[in-house]
This record gives structure tokens, sequence and C-alpha cells, in this order.
């Protein structure tokens, strides 16, 4: 291991609270307490509002990057991690305005209902309404309709993903593209990487065991089950093209490599980016030397998946 990263895996192990152990009040408040200044305020604006949608009122902050013109830009619909039980717009603010500036894209992130308050599916029903707000409001919003993708990373990875089977089950508005990072998958919890990666690693089993407590509630798995785990849909064959992130130290490691293999052996169009030595939410660590490199290339595949449609949108 890079003895950069074991360093900061070190720190962040020592500082990570055990959210297992906690009420979910109290795990948000501890873990919203850690959040670190943003200091890329300059490279997006960023405008807080609410998507009307047949779910209720989603808040929204909406970012458009520097100095950006009036032209039509690719829109991505981003869903922030948390277990599906911490986190929103505020945590992920900064990443969101790299994502703007470095996509040449407008961000919506969207504020979806958490766990366990509202459990599942509440937050993929918020997640379909609100991409299917923002495809509706595209020409309002200065976005191209044909330019779309759906993004987010750990649980809103699994939203991203979820969100593009919606739109393919239902007829609605499809995704350009699915950009998902380190995503969840499925409750199970039962791959090598959960096992081996255990403890030690930002993220715990346990805690990913909790999360899922949390989102699943007293219902279980809702029916259809691709509503919380995308690998049980019967086919994954006419989604969007997708980007999938992994992290080879991460619990969640063997389920979206599986993920990723499953949408490729299913037809989908599939760059997969497998980090060695990295963690699970590394990406949106925005001082560190490996998350930097490795966004350059996740901003060059997103800005290729999205070019790609420019064409097929024409033909």
């Amino acid at each position: 291991m890079d003895d950069g990263v074991a360093a900061m895996l070190r720190t962040l192990n020592d500082a990570f609270p055990a959210v297992e152990t906690m009420a979910a009040a109290e795990a948000r408040a501890v873990v919203a307490a850690r959040r670190q200044t943003v200091f890329n305020v300059d490279d997006a604006a960023a405008e807080d509002r609410v998507v009307h949608t047949t779910v209720g009122a989603i808040p929204v902050r909406i970012y458009r990057p520097s100095g950006a013109d009036d032209a039509l830009r690719p829109g991505v619909v981003f869903y922030h991690g948390g277990g599906f039980v911490l986190c929103d717009t505020e945590s992920h603010d900064g990443f969101c305005r790299a994502m703007s500036r470095h996509t040449d894209s407008v961000v919506v992130s969207v504020g979806y209902r958490l766990a366990p308050e509202h459990p599942a599916p509440a937050a993929a029903m918020d997640a379909f309404a609100a991409f299917e707000g923002v495809a509706g409001a595209a020409a309002e919003l200065g976005v191209d309709s044909h330019r779309i993708a759906v993004a987010g990373d750990s649980a809103g990875g699994n939203l991203a993903a979820v969100t593009a089977i919606l739109c393919r089950e239902r007829a609605a508005a499809r995704p350009a593209a699915q950009i998902l990072l380190y995503p969840v998958i499925d409750p199970a919890c039962d791959t090598t990487s959960h096992r081996r990666r255990a403890t030690g690693y930002v993220t715990t089993h346990a805690a990913l065991q909790w999360y899922w407590r949390q989102y699943l509630g007293e219902t279980n798995m809702p029916d259809p089950a691709y509503l919380v785990a995308p690998c049980r849909a019967d086919s994954l064959a006419d989604l969007p093209p997708a980007v999938v992130v992994t992290a080879s130290l991460d619990p969640l490691h063997d389920e979206g490599v599986g993920y990723a293999r499953r949408l490729r052996s299913d037809g989908v169009s599939v760059v997969h980016r497998d980090f060695r030595g990295l963690f699970h939410g590394f990406l949106t660590m925005l001082d560190f030397p490996p998350a930097i490199a490795g966004r350059r290339l996740l901003w060059s595949d997103v800005n290729d998946v999205l070019a790609a449609r420019i064409g097929e949108a024409a033909s």
C-alpha cells in the first residue's frame, strides 16, 4: 500500500465514528461535524431550488460552471452517498462544483429523503422523480436533453443504477449515461471483499449492514427487488452506457465489479476503472493526491460518454 494512502487510512479510521452503534440522528450530527471547508467555491455557481414531482417537492442544488455562457450543456443528476441515512447536498458540495467545472455540465444534486424516517424505496422514488423533473425542465435549466446522465457515489451509485432501470421499465426519458462510483449494489453483504475488508478501511462491514437495516426497515425487500438491489433485475439489457468506479480496499469492491461485469454481459457499454490500493469514498476527498488523479480520469470518462451521445442524437 502506498505510504500516503496508509497514512490517510490511519487518520480516517481513527476519526470516523462507529455509526452502527448510534441512532441515525446522532450519526448524522457526528458526521456533519467532520465536514471540511469547501475550498473550490469558484469552480461553479450554485443555486438551491425545489423540483416539484409526483412524490412531492424535492430539494436540489444546481451547479453551473463559473462564467458559463447560455449554450446548452450536458446535465448530471447526482445522488450523494451516505448509506441512505447520512449526508446531503452540503456534504458533496465541493465534489459537485468540481464535476460541473471539469465536465462543463449543469450538475443537479438531489436532496432525496433519508432512512430510517423514510424507508425503502423512498430514496429510489425520489431519485427517479428528480431525474424525470430535470429531463422535463432541461431547456429551462440550460441542459441538452439528449445528454443527461445519472451519477452517484456509494448509496448514491445505487440510486443512479436503480433510476436507470426504472426509466427503462416505466418507458420514461432515459439517462444518456450512468456514472456509478463504488456503488452499493445488494444488501446481502456476503462477498469476499466484505469479508476481507470488514474493518480497517474506513467503511466497515458492520456499518454497511447497519445502513441496510436503516434503509430496508421492517419491509425487508420491496417488490420488485431491483428497487433497492439493481443486480436483482431480471435483465440489465438496454440500459445506458456506464462508467463504474471501484476501489480494491473497499468492502463493496466485489459487488461493484460484479455489477460492471453483469452490465457488460447484458450488452451495455461499460468503462470500468478499478483503483488498486484505494478505499471507499476516496474520490470526494478534494485535496487527497490519489483522488485528484482519479478525478481527472473520471472527468475524462464522463466527458467521453456524454460526447458520444451528440452523434447518436443527431443520427
